[in-house]
């Protein structure tokens, strides 16, 4: 049969290579239902295709029409599976009898192929809300899985325990309980409704912070609920001797202080507890110090600049001077012709620095 021909084909490509890892390996009903998928990709890639002879009325009233024809069948066939796909290919060798028997015999009567196949046939799938081997119904029913509040593992296939894994704001082996940070705004023997508290709550019975039952951390107790600790108010700073702090609902941060500063009590060079060195507190800011203007030289080297720096200050050879061995010696240039020259220096060379000496 050409449907054998063609999956031995890619069975033998798809030994090439390796299979996956544990880690990668998906669950066989997870296989079937891509494997299924990708048959009604290709009945939807096929549906406008003929038998491509040149004569396709002979070729359907000798050959059967191309619809239900098994060259159709061996096409789709060929695109089920990546050829690393390791699991999908398998399946498709070992079950290949069944394939074709739907494609054949059952496909009308049984239109669904995922349910003939995968749940019914090779039973590796269950119907929606049910689980294991014998496909239970899982935790809450199979109409409504955990209550409709989480998922049930193992649901729609013969794996998994049909536990609950809950979402955010639900506990509890049935979900039907309000998780911590949630509180209860309806309840029944079916269903279950959990909203969010406030957020200083760490539990509540309502959605204001007047309904805490408990503050989360950086929250306490106070007239009419949950207050937020202002962490900045206490006689320590929690933060670092450069860092000033910054209360927010719940928390605190810390913000470096501003350069001109050493500690601070908040943003900006007026807020410093003390300058920094370099700075000098003026009308309650600190300032930079310009070294430059001292009555005495900083600079001391001949042809050398000051150059004023935030905080501190720079050492410069003037323009045509350079640094050598901590002088500041004239460029010495090369001319076209091989001979050396002394560069020209301009007359405002003490305005144009170029190399630097720094004292800081």
């Amino acid at each position: 049969m050409f449907i054998a021909a063609a999956v031995s084909f890619y069975l033998l490509l798809m030994l090439h290579c390796p299979a996956p890892s544990s880690a990668t390996e998906k669950s066989p009903c997870d296989t079937c239902t891509k494997l299924v998928d990708r048959f009604h990709k290709g009945l939807e890639d096929t549906s406008k295709k003929n038998f491509g002879g040149g004569n396709t009325a002979w070729e359907e009233k000798t050959l059967s029409k191309y619809e239900t024809s098994e060259i159709r069948l061996v096409e789709i066939i060929e695109n089920l599976c990546d050829s690393s796909d390791f699991e999908c290919n398998v399946m498709v060798e070992e079950h290949e009898e069944q394939i074709e028997k739907w494609w054949f015999k059952m496909r009308k009567k049984y239109p669904d192929l995922r349910k003939w196949f995968c749940i019914e046939t090779i039973e590796v799938c269950c119907p929606s809300g049910t689980y294991g081997p014998d496909c239970v119904a899982c935790l809450g029913g199979a109409e409504r899985p955990c209550h409709g509040n989480g998922f049930c593992s193992g649901d729609g296939t013969r794996l998994g325990d049909g536990s609950c894994r809950c979402k955010a704001e639900y506990t509890g082996p049935f979900c039907l309980e309000c998780a911590d940070g949630y509180f209860s705004t309806g309840r029944n023997d079916t269903h279950s409704f959990c909203s969010e508290c406030h957020e200083s709550c760490k539990t509540c019975n309502g959605p204001t912070n007047t309904g805490c039952k408990e503050c989360k951390e950086g929250w306490t107790k106070g007239d009419g609920g949950c207050i937020d600790v202002d962490e900045c108010s206490a006689e320590t700073s929690p933060c670092k001797e450069t860092q000033y702090c910054l209360n927010t609902e719940g928390s605190f941060s810390c913000k470096r202080c501003h350069e001109s500063c050493a500690g601070c009590s908040g943003e900006g060079p007026d807020k410093c507890r003390d300058c920094a060195t370099g700075y000098l507190l003026d009308e309650d800011k600190c300032t930079d110090i310009n070294e430059c203007d001292a009555s005495e030289k900083v600079c001391v080297r001949n042809n050398e600049n000051c150059v004023n720096t935030p905080g501190s200050y720079k050492c410069v050879c003037a323009e045509g001077y350079e640094d050598s061995d901590g002088q500041c010696e004239q460029k010495i240039i090369e001319t076209e012709d091989g001979e050396v020259a002394e560069q020209n220096i301009s007359t405002n060379a003490a305005e144009d620095p170029v190399d630097v000496h720094e004292d800081l």
